[in-house]
């Protein structure tokens, strides 16, 4: 069986955790921030952890990882 392919642009986006899961940086953080206030910006810089429901996909486009 052939080796697969990682998708290049799910692994500038997403990278894996020692425990399995998956993480990622939120979006609406580039532009446009006068508008937004203070504690918003601030929650928006972190990072989260991708839904269980997109997990299995994320596998696949990652099969290294």
């Amino acid at each position: 069986m052939p080796k697969l392919k990682t998708n290049s642009g799910a692994a500038k986006r997403f990278k894996r955790t020692a425990s399995g899961g998956f993480k990622h940086r939120q979006s609406h953080h580039r532009h446009i921030l006068t508008k937004k206030n203070a504690k918003r910006k601030r929650l928006l810089g972190g990072t989260l952890m991708v839904d269980d429901s997109d997990v299995a996909g994320l596998r696949r486009l990652l099969p290294y990882s």
